[in-house]
Parts: structure tokens; C-alpha cells; sequence
């Protein structure tokens, strides 16, 4: 699996996608909004993706004070996989009580731009829509207990504190986007 790396320091392509609370979501007002931005791909059926949502939920709440938000999104195709319809993105998120937008990707165009390839895969953006930081999380989706690296917080508190981010990219682990047979 190929490293993002080479992101780092670029723009983040801009989106402009529907939310599941019904308003449409465009990065441009993010970066007016908040300081970082976390853009996560997501997807309802993975199983890294189940395994983080706690510690997504707390990242969101303890940073959302200092100009932080995380926002995910769902861009498998929705038309071949079971479970990742926007019906069933609202579902997922109220039944997982998700305290940050939740978009679709429909065309699958911002996972394109993004060179996303699983999920959950991280981008995290300045209020000026540089990556600062593409990959995992942590580095142990199976218990939080044992996480010996933050990579996402520690680059959240890094980024907000205007501190150099010392791991800028780690290898993303997850489930492979689902991409639209052609």
C-alpha cells in the first residue's frame, strides 16, 4: 500500500459534498471556521473504522473548543456494497451517535483527489487547506489501552499550538476503499 506522504505540504483538493444532516458541506467554509480540519474517510461495514469511532468521538470533543472538527466521509460505491447507502450512512451515525458531519462521495471524486485508499484514512488540514499529516490514527485500532502512538491527537495538538509536526505521515491500515466497477 502506497504512503501519502508526498501530500504533505500540498492543498487539499477542494469538496463541496452532501452531509447526512442534509446541508451540503464545502472545505472552503471549514477553513473559515476552524483552525484544523480533519478529513477522515469512513466507511459503515469496516472494521477499523467500528474500532475508532470512540476514540474518534473523543478526539471531536476535546479539541472541538480550540477550532478543531474532524469530517468524514463515506465514498464507497454505495450501487455494489450492502450497508454504505446514504440511508444507511444516517443510520450508522445515529445509531453510533457520530458528534461530526458525516458526507457522502457519491462520484468518489474527493477520495480520488485525496489518493485515499482505505478506511479510515486520515487527512488533516490547516485553516489554509495544507496537509499537515496523511495515515493512521494510532497505531493500534484493536485497543486503545495499548496505543503507544497518537499520531492524529498528537498532530492535532502539534498543529493548533503552532508546533512542528514530527510524524507527518504513517501508512494507512484499513479496509480498501470500495471503488465503482467500470
Amino acid at each position: 500500500m502506497k504512503l501519502n506522504r508526498e501530500l504533505v505540504g500540498n492543498h487539499a483538493p477542494d469538496f463541496e459534498l452532501p452531509g447526512i444532516d442534509g446541508e451540503v458541506y464545502h472545505l472552503g467554509r471549514y477553513r473559515e471556521n476552524f483552525q484544523a480540519i480533519a478529513v477522515i474517510m469512513i466507511g459503515n461495514q469496516c472494521p477499523q473504522t467500528i474500532k475508532y469511532l470512540d476514540r474518534l468521538k473523543e478526539i471531536q470533543a476535546q479539541f472541538a473548543s480550540k477550532k478543531f472538527t474532524i469530517v468524514a466521509i463515506n465514498s464507497n460505491d454505495s450501487a455494489n456494497n450492502l450497508k454504505e447507502s446514504f440511508a444507511d450512512m444516517k443510520a450508522f451515525a445515529a445509531d453510533n451517535e457520530l458528534n461530526f458531519p458525516y458526507l457522502c462521495d457519491p462520484n468518489q471524486d474527493v477520495a480520488k483527489s485525496f489518493g485515499a485508499q482505505v478506511s479510515p484514512e486520515v487527512f488533516l488540514l490547516d485553516n489554509n487547506a495544507v496537509i499537515r499529516y496523511v495515515g493512521q490514527i494510532d497505531d493500534n485500532a484493536d485497543s486503545s489501552e495499548a496505543v503507544q502512538n497518537q499520531y492524529l491527537k498528537d498532530s492535532i495538538s502539534n498543529l493548533l499550538s503552532e508546533k512542528k509536526i514530527t510524524t507527518t505521515g504513517t501508512k494507512p491500515v484499513g479496509t480498501p476503499i470500495k471503488w465503482r466497477k467500470k
